[in-house]
């Protein structure tokens, strides 16, 4: 057997990890890389594989940087079945179809306005790609073992982080793989804890937070945060990652306001795709926590922006207000005309919530920046810079080492991926001197031989 990590190694985004056996070449995951430039370079980059030699792809969830390469690959010669659970791969469809049609608008704006350094500029993959993407998808159950081949099997285990988010535990002969993926919290607002792997002969676990414990009294931040900002009587801009944190930052905000916690303000959302992601969670119930009822009365509350028209009318707007948009870390999306309009506003705020990963707006805002790069030209930055601590959708050291605690005997060999280094190196510390055992960090390209 041999392991190829494409992707999420040494760094956070991009998660690819090709196993190959002498019967099938499987596909773990196959994310686009964001961030830093030289990572964003990456996904232009063809695989050191023969994509139409990689059988099938495993999904752990819908995020972009797990799925978000999926149209590329089939562009590229890709033609084998892509198996996740059903409320994934409906996360996965509204987020590639967002993702190209991005994209294609991102390359028009480019060519029109000529910033790019590329003539034309193109997308990576566009609207057709996707449509010849989604007919490979095979949705999966939960705890059910699926019959790959005769040696080889797979099963999907319920992870919390986002709505169909599982870890994956991969068969091969007598050997069990497990995928961490992206682990949830114990504790989250609108998911179930994650369940827990008891066996693993080889270990795949994720770092985002490996360095690092989120704070106890993220709810109380948040409403200090909230009520200092609105007294400046501005605009509260919270870039807001379309699946579940935009979900959960409005189901908190609709609740703080409707106890006093915050002030009276008017909250809006402007994301097309989390107001499509708010439909999958009324599509699955038992995958998640939030009352269908809380959540009518919620949407009744919160304004939803659909329109760019009726972006560009609440962007003017000079009125006091909380605006959720996408994107999180603020790579694109709606919530860049937001930023053009209040970066430069002293009374303004905007409050980040979630990882920010290394070359992103919403990172460079974190770490102090004066001026951010939007649509070709540079916007000083004179609105406060909030970060609220606590929010997001990954566990902490503490969660991803209590995450390994079922776990009946050592894994012969762990891999701790998805992890900027100073996280996976801090959680391989923490991993010996809870258990005594040895990881190994790779490196993105390396390619793993095990007997």
């Amino acid at each position: 057997m041999k392991i190829h990590f494409l992707g999420a190694a040494g760094t956070v985004t991009g998660s690819k990890y090709l196993i190959e056996t002498q019967g099938k070449n499987i596909l773990i995951d196959c994310g686009l890389f964001q961030g830093l430039k030289e990572l964003r370079l990456l996904n232009w980059e063809k695989l050191p594989f023969n994509v139409a030699k990689i059988d099938m792809v495993l999904v752990t969830h819908g995020h972009l940087d797990h799925v978000g390469y999926l149209p590329r690959l089939v562009k590229e010669g890709f033609s084998g079945e892509i198996l996740g659970t059903a409320p994934t791969l409906d996360i996965a469809k509204i987020i590639l179809e967002d993702s190209a049609r991005i994209q294609e608008e991102d390359a028009e704006r480019a060519n029109l306005e000529g910033f790019s350094k590329h003539k034309p500029a193109k997308p990576l993959y566009d609207t057709k790609d996707v449509i010849k993407t989604l007919p490979l998808f095979r949705p999966q159950p939960l705890d059910k073992w699926i019959e790959i081949d005769k040696e080889i099997s797979c099963r999907f285990k319920y992870n919390s982080h986002i709505i169909g988010a599982t870890f994956i535990e991969l068969k091969i002969q007598n050997k069990i793989i497990v995928f961490s993926g992206d682990i949830g919290r114990s504790n989250d607002l609108l998911m179930y804890p994650p369940q827990k792997p008891e066996a693993a002969d080889i270990l795949f676990i994720e770092s985002t937070y490996g360095d690092r414990l989120h704070p106890e009294h993220s709810e109380e931040n948040l409403i200090e945060i909230i009520n200092s900002a609105a007294k400046k009587q501005g605009t509260i801009i919270i870039p807001g990652f379309a699946v579940e944190r935009i979900q959960m930052l409005m189901y908190l905000l609709w609740k703080l306001r409707k106890k006093g916690a915050i002030p009276n303000l008017p909250i809006y959302m402007d994301s097309p795709m989390g107001t499509n992601v708010l439909d999958v969670f009324e599509r699955y119930p038992s995958w998640h926590k939030l009352p269908m009822d809380e959540c009518k009365e919620m949407l009744e509350d919160i304004k939803q922006i659909r329109t760019i028209q009726e972006t560009y009318k609440l962007a003017a707007s000079g009125l006091p207000k909380i605006i959720i948009a996408a994107s999180g870390m603020a790579s694109g999306g709606r919530i860049l005309t937001y930023f053009v309009q209040y970066l430069g506003q002293s009374s303004a705020t905007v409050l980040l919530v979630g990882y920010q990963a290394k070359g992103t707006r919403g990172r460079a805002l974190l770490e102090g920046a004066t001026e951010v790069k939007l649509y070709g030209k540079y916007f000083p930055v004179k609105a406060k810079i909030e970060n609220a601590e606590g929010l997001s959708a990954h566990t902490d050291q503490n969660g991803l080492i209590g995450w390994m605690s079922e776990l009946k005997h050592k894994p012969d060999h762990i891999f701790i991926v998805h992890g900027e280094p100073h996280a996976a190196d801090a959680l391989r510390e923490k991993i010996k001197e809870t258990y005594g055992w040895n990881c190994q960090i790779p490196s993105l390209n390396e390619t793993i031989n095990i007997d």
